[in-house]
């Protein structure tokens, strides 16, 4: 493709079937009248999309038929910020010819409430296909490792030996070591209890709905869908922006979640944590998790005081900057500083380690922070 087309090439050479085609996807997007590149005579060359429906699900049609699947996603993210080619997502025509992963999913929430009924199904479809593969890559997982924490955390003094913590036992009999033996003898075991069926837990998820945000949201509603369905985890979802939302009823489906969100807007963490600690009946057994980039806009001192006010009741609470594959996002150092005194650290996190997190809440030993 360096090579290809154009006059000043210095091969003579123009591009031809395949390669031509491939070309001409490109300068779509990347190129402009008169680019190099194209095969043809640079006065020929007339770049870009335009505002046209049908020749943009053609040019996604064409991406997908030259490009893997994580170029064609780049591309299409690329085809949205550059050419402004968010309100053609709102064509069906459009949307089924796109191939479909986290972003997109996040700009078509963001253009919910402009999105014309005969649109909505097709998005809605478009939206599961994203979230269905979310919920294959971390439910299982998601599910054994918190199980597992569950588990641990019930702890019972008469053990079967599979059973026994031996580390906690060791612990509870150091009086009864015996030098001339080398040895602890262990008068009183500390074993791993079995869940029961009944509520263990309670998990508050609390998510920042603020346009910065998208990607979390999604990994989110899943993650709070496959939690709701533990019956020893009660689970709470609400969303936030400056009002606050409780999706709760909602979790059975994570693109009911999704749909129920509104990304943009400002940010009120304060009122949201009000209503988050409002729903708590058992602190020591709780979890608050709130997913935000922090920068909040409502009253920042009361906002500190009710996540004091909650470790202090013996909640467990986690702030996550971000929970995406995207790496560190944009945040309020001096928010996430002040968390952090409140022995609350602020960090992002992908999904693949939000499991882990969660089973050391839920256990109450140290996150384990990237």
């Amino acid at each position: 493709m360096v090579l290809g087309g154009g006059e000043g090439d210095g091969t003579g050479r123009a591009l031809t079937g395949r390669d031509a085609a491939m070309d001409a996807a490109l300068g779509a997007l990347y190129g402009g009248p008169g680019a190099a590149g194209s095969g043809r005579p640079r006065g020929e060359r007339s770049a870009g999309l335009g505002g046209s429906a049908p020749r943009v699900a053609r040019w996604l049609g064409d991406i997908r038929t030259y490009f893997p699947t994580s170029v064609v996603q780049v591309m299409q993210r690329d085809a949205i910020e550059r050419l402004g080619l968010s309100t053609l997502l709102l064509e069906p025509e459009m949307l089924e010819a796109v191939e479909p992963d986290v972003h997109l999913v996040g700009t078509l929430l963001s253009l919910n409430k402009a999105m014309p009924e005969t649109t909505r199904e097709t998005a809605r479809a478009v939206v599961r296909k994203v979230v269905e593969q979310l919920e294959k890559r971390l439910a299982a997982r998601t599910r054994a490792t918190l199980t597992g924490a569950l588990d641990r955390s019930a702890r019972i003094g008469r053990p079967r030996h599979h059973d026994i913590d031996w580390d906690r036992t060791i612990r509870a009999n150091l009086k009864n070591y015996l030098p001339e033996h080398r040895t602890v003898v262990p008068e009183r075991l500390v074993g791993y209890g079995r869940a029961a069926r009944s509520v263990k837990k309670e998990v508050i998820l609390c998510i920042d709905q603020s346009g910065s945000m998208a990607a979390s949201v999604v990994h989110a509603s899943v993650f709070g869908a496959v939690l709701a369905s533990m019956r020893s985890i009660a689970t709470r979802l609400v969303v936030f922006d400056t009002a606050v939302v409780d999706l709760t009823d909602r979790l059975s489906d994570p693109v009911d979640v999704l749909f129920g969100t509104q990304l943009g807007g400002g940010t009120d963490i304060n009122r949201a944590l009000a209503h988050c600690q409002s729903k708590i009946t058992r602190p020591a057994d709780t979890v608050v998790v709130l997913i935000s980039d922090l920068y909040e806009g409502g009253i920042r001192d009361e906002m500190l005081k009710r996540v004091a006010s909650m470790k202090a009741a013996g909640v467990e609470f986690v702030a996550l900057l971000a929970l995406s594959d995207e790496g560190a996002p944009a945040y309020d150092h001096e928010h996430a500083a002040a968390l952090a005194a409140l022995g609350a650290p602020a960090f992002a996190c992908t999904p693949d380690l939000f499991p882990d997190v969660m089973a050391a809440a839920l256990e109450k030993r140290p996150l384990p922070l990237p």
